[in-house]
């Protein structure tokens, strides 16, 4: 009896996965048990150190937590069935050790304080998670092709330009906090756009480069054994910079700039694979630094607080000399769950200081362990971005991937001084409600990208993608000097 051929994969979307191929969902959801019940006995922890009791609000938070990634990983199971296993769980982990220490950042903040003088961020936290959630199963289940979206790569570019540029042409009453001008406030509600401009801007770039890649892998002059770009195609990366340089004037906003700048020069380092291309971004980008700590005072402010903030603790230095005790106080082990004191950080505690939060209470062990999550994730990000055959997919789960990376390099770096504090939150960290929302988009079009890149492939011609004018573009070909 002859052997039945080799089961198609199903209809994205709709139809669950048949076949040999193994999807891996439920190792998927083991982990996400496992942090499920690390994240739950981490507030069982905190609350007995912290109140000497367990109150209600360990099951309040401990069930909000389990329905909000049931819900996403059935989300996953149903639209993304091939997804990588790993990203999700990490995500939930971090998620989840997020609330626990926002957490205990409000119980310190109410202890010194009072409860009326002091709003609570950890509910506020679930309300957004909730809502990033659903940003998060809104995208898988509409985007069923990633390369649908370098279709619309000119509209999503200047979006995101606008988003950018936003907050900058707004009064400072409706955009300014801690001296960054990179907020919508409308009463009670505020948001970064910012964080959704980052997305927009890769898609845009990644298509781009697509397109355009022949013309940046030619060479021009050659100097000191160097081969140089052509001062024609230095237009884009030009173009990045001089929205850099706007963005550290006008909005203050140094942690922007340095990720949007760096996530273009890792795009184009990948769709060229020359090495010129980076070091001209980072000669450019250099420049644009010293001239803004010449002309603009509170680029020279921000500088001198990272140079000596001992020096400056009455002023500028408070926040990065309390966070290196922090981790003076944390040691190689911590203190433990809710034997620290974050509240002598203040109300940043839980945003941009969470990590020396986290470095106190749980030591340096304890901190590397998280940093490792991120590193999972982001490399899992990669692999997809490797495997998947089509080049927009490639380069933009890159860009993807190193996004997280960089951000968590600004905010660690940031906050232990080796770079300059640049005011980014640690991706789902920190309290706040524009970066989880930003982020949980990222990771759907991850986890959309590793869908593509795992589904087995059958011997049907998929059907094509329509392109839009930016990947119909016609380039000339020009041959490398020999």
């Amino acid at each position: 009896m002859a052997s039945p051929g080799p089961a198609g994969p199903p209809a994205q979307g709709s139809e669950q996965p048949g076949g040999s191929a193994p999807t891996r969902r439920g190792t998927e959801l083991a982990m996400l048990a496992f942090a499920a019940g690390l994240m739950t006995g981490a507030l069982m922890l905190v609350e007995v150190n912290q109140e000497q009791q367990l109150t209600m609000r360990l099951v309040w938070y401990g069930l909000a937590y389990l329905v909000l990634f049931a819900v996403a990983h059935a989300a996953v199971r149903r639209w993304a069935p091939y997804a990588d296993p790993l990203i999700l769980p990490c995500v939930a982990l971090l998620n989840g050790i997020g609330l626990v220490m926002i957490y205990r950042i409000d119980l310190a903040l109410t202890e010194r304080f009072g409860s009326d003088d002091w709003s609570a961020a950890a509910p506020k936290q679930v309300l957004w998670t909730t809502i990033a959630t659903g940003l998060f199963i809104a995208v898988l289940k509409f985007l069923p092709d990633h390369r649908t979206l370098s279709r619309y790569a000119y509209m999503f570019g200047l979006a995101g330009l606008v988003l950018l540029a936003l907050p900058g042409m707004l009064p400072a009453q409706l955009s300014e906090v801690n001296g960054a001008k990179i907020w919508l406030r409308l009463g009670a509600f505020s948001i970064q756009p910012g964080e959704f401009a980052k997305i927009l801007l890769m898609v845009f770039f990644a298509a781009f480069l697509v397109s355009k890649r022949d013309l940046f892998t030619v060479a021009g002059r050659r100097v000191l054994g160097i081969d140089l770009p052509r001062a024609r195609d230095m237009g884009p990366i030009l173009f990045a910079w001089g929205i850099c340089v706007a963005i550290m004037v006008f909005e203050k906003d140094l942690g922007t700039a340095l990720l949007f700048f760096g996530v273009v020069l890792a795009l184009l380092y990948v769709a060229t694979e020359r090495f010129i291309w980076v070091g001209v971004g980072l000669t450019l980008f250099a420049v644009g630094c010293v001239l803004a700590y010449q002309l603009f005072g509170h680029v020279e402010r921000r500088v001198e607080s990272w140079l000596d903030p001992f020096g400056l603790y009455e002023t500028g230095g408070y926040q990065l000399a309390q966070a290196l005790f922090a981790f003076a106080t944390g040691g190689m082990f911590g203190t433990g769950l809710g034997a620290g004191r974050p509240d002598m950080l203040l109300y940043q505690a839980n945003s941009d200081f969470i990590t020396a939060v986290i470095g106190e209470e749980l030591g340096f062990i304890g901190l590397t362990a998280l940093l490792l999550v991120y590193m999972i994730l982001a490399l899992r990000g990669l692999r997809s971005a490797v495997a998947v055959r089509d080049s927009f997919g490639k380069l933009l789960g890159g860009g993807l991937s190193f996004t997280l990376i960089m951000q968590i390099f600004l905010v660690v770096g940031g906050v232990t001084t080796l770079i300059p504090l640049t005011g980014i939150t640690a991706p789902f960290l920190s309290a706040g409600g524009s970066s989880l929302l930003a982020n949980y988009v990222l990771v759907a079009l991850l986890l959309r990208i590793s869908d593509a890149a795992r589904r087995p492939q059958t011997g049907v011609k998929p059907k094509p993608v329509a392109q839009a004018p930016i990947a119909e573009a016609h380039t000339v070909m020009v041959e490398r000097p020999s």
